[in-house]
């Protein structure tokens, strides 16, 4: 799961929110990019929302195919639960690789490079003749996620005026949330009737709608002087950056544990019909833009308890639903709260590794998509092996609960370690 909230904090921590005076090496027209047409820019964003929306439905759409999946495939739910993980490991290692070594490239055409990339493992996924070659598959579709999203929202930001930064990186962005809303139950319900081939051709065609839509409405732009690969990794080295990504990556996995196999917990758990399952994905959806409304406000006034508040939620969700998920109206409510949670978790993790990486943010912004994707592959993962182990399928969110303890526990230690080196400064606004 990519971020899905661009707040002003998070623009102001990475250096894109003020606005910078012509000669300034943050100005647009010292990057020797000429102004575009209002027109223009907004054609561009929305080519590149596109782009965000398949990516989205790409990441989440298996959840809901995982039983059709199976039976396709002659599997059983756990081993077609591979194809979560293998995504996300490629989101992991795709993320910072490719935003380190394409630094200097134009990005017109890496936006290109990568859309094609999507298209390449989504028609792979559609006609996989086995498990194998559809889990390849997936794990091409996830290298290009990261670097798309991140690229993505700095070329939009790029076509206009300062001012209006926040405003065109969170249109990007809102490519994701529309896809949990509507791509996400759209891919579940034509599994459901037209079988589990037919929502991965789906999202190939939205690979396809983003390649037409990048070449002809995106303008060609060469990126800024970009510091060093070797400079963007020290940044890695950071504690706080270090203590941050993977209170992400830990703490987020309890909530992938219990998504991943949302669709056969609705059916044999909480006792919905599948044609049931598409509106529980909604559900998710609906809460991961209530939450990112919220996160907002909440991130811009303390980064810090925002983490906190966010992490300590998800594990408390996630506890109510290991207990009272065959209740049919408990679990619902259970996926939307998840939804909140999960964004004001993200959104908070997200500002605060800008915050703390703000002079070399490329490589760690990548990574902050890496090390969601790593909860994401982590809780499909465990989430496997107890449902393999006989343990049914509350035990995901009890193995969930324990891995927000332990992303809580070290968010704990980054936050008193962040206040005791600021003893004596003063307090920086939003932490």
């Amino acid at each position: 799961m990519a971020p899905t909230q661009t707040t002003e904090a998070t623009l102001t921590a990475s250096g894109l929110a003020a606005p910078e005076r012509p000669g300034h090496p943050g100005h647009p027209r010292h990057h020797g990019q000429p102004p575009v047409p209002a027109r223009t820019a907004r054609l561009a964003i929305f080519a590149l929302a596109i782009g965000a929306f398949g990516i989205g439905t790409a990441e989440f759409a298996t959840m809901g195919l995982l039983p059709y999946i199976a039976e396709g495939f002659g599997a059983t739910i756990t081993e077609a639960s591979h194809a979560v993980s293998l995504y996300a490991i490629g989101v992991v290692v795709g993320a910072p690789l490719i935003a380190a070594l394409t630094a200097r490239m134009e990005r017109r055409r890496l936006l290109l490079g990568l859309a094609a990339l999507f298209v390449i493992g989504s028609i792979g996924s559609t006609l996989a003749p086995s498990l194998p070659w559809m889990l390849v598959s997936r794990f091409i579709t996830g290298l290009p996620h990261g670097a798309f999203l991140g690229i993505g929202a700095v070329v939009a930001s790029t076509l206009v005026a300062p001012h209006r930064r926040a405003t065109a990186m969170a249109r990007v962005m809102l490519g994701l949330t529309v896809a949990n809303i509507v791509g996400v139950p759209a891919a579940a319900a034509l599994g459901a009737q037209f079988g589990w081939r037919t929502a991965y051709g789906m999202v190939a065609l939205i690979g396809l709608l983003t390649l037409v839509a990048v070449f002809a409405l995106v303008p060609r732009s060469k990126p800024a002087l970009a510091p060093s690969i070797r400079g963007e990794l020290r940044t890695l080295k950071r504690p706080q950056v270090i203590l941050t990504l993977v209170a992400g990556s830990i703490g987020f996995g309890g909530m992938f544990a219990v998504y991943t196999f949302i669709s056969p917990t609705m059916t044999d758990l909480t006792g919905l019909p599948e044609s049931a399952v598409p509106w529980v994905l909604v559900c998710y959806g609906v809460g991961m833009t209530l939450g990112s409304l919220i996160a907002g406000p909440l991130v811009d006034r303390s980064i810090e308890r925002s983490a906190l508040l966010g992490v300590t939620s998800l594990g408390l969700v996630l506890l109510a639903f290991a207990a009272l998920a065959h209740v049919p109206a408990v679990a619902i409510a259970c996926v939307l709260l998840l939804g909140i949670a999960g964004s004001l978790f993200t959104t908070a993790l997200q500002v605060r590794l800008l915050r703390e990486s703000g002079d070399a943010p490329s490589v760690s912004a990548a990574m902050n998509h890496a090390a969601f994707n790593f909860a994401n592959a982590l809780g499909a993962f465990l989430g496997a092996v107890v449902v393999d182990a006989g343990l049914g399928y509350r035990s995901p969110a009890l193995l969930g609960t324990g891995l927000t303890v332990v992303g809580l526990a070290v968010m704990v230690l980054a936050v008193v370690t962040h206040r005791r080196a600021r003893t004596g400064t003063a307090p920086s606004p939003g932490s």
